[in-house]
């Protein structure tokens, strides 16, 4: 069964970018906007983060959380924030390489973790998708036809936050 509108929003705990364990509990009381993304600095992945970065003065001002997820590691995401000045935290659902622990668990839980196909190929990989989570930890949007050039702009448009 996949998550809806009004649902709680799955809880979790990740390290960010410093090893730092972020929680989704301890933001309550703020917006969030929770983007999974399949990897750090490809082209799709850039745009979407690079979006999110020139919208960043609307979502601060707005007091709106910014937390993107991949499986890359904190090493990764680090560079990744470095190359490319991002000011938001990005969290690591770290991909298992043991069949019987479920891998990227958090994505899992968000319908955002399954089987893709890439010119002919079949693969489990993080699914490009974006939550949008109110102040009381319930789903208040959700994007599954996610464009990675204006995401950040279409999530203030729908808030009705963009001047």
């Amino acid at each position: 069964m996949s998550l809806q509108i009004g649902d709680a929003a799955p809880d979790f705990t990740l390290p960010d970018q410093n090893g730092d364990p972020i929680s989704l509990a301890s933001l309550r009381g703020k917006k969030v906007v929770l983007y999974f993304y399949p990897k750090d600095d490809t082209p799709g992945c850039t745009k979407e983060a690079c979006n999110f970065r020139d919208q960043w003065a609307a979502f601060e001002a707005h007091g709106i959380r910014v937390l993107g997820i991949s499986k890359d590691n904190a090493k990764s995401h680090t560079k990744f924030i470095e190359k490319y000045s991002l000011p938001f935290t990005l969290l690591s659902d770290p991909q298992s390489e043991d069949e019987s622990v479920p891998s990227c668990p958090v994505a899992t839980a968000y319908d955002s973790y399954g089987l893709k196909k890439f010119m002919g190929r079949e693969y489990m990989g993080m699914m490009r998708h974006t939550f949008v989570i109110d102040a009381e930890g319930k789903i208040e949007k959700i994007y599954k036809k996610v464009k990675a050039a204006s995401m950040a702009e279409d999530i203030l448009n729908d808030l009705g936050l963009n001047a």
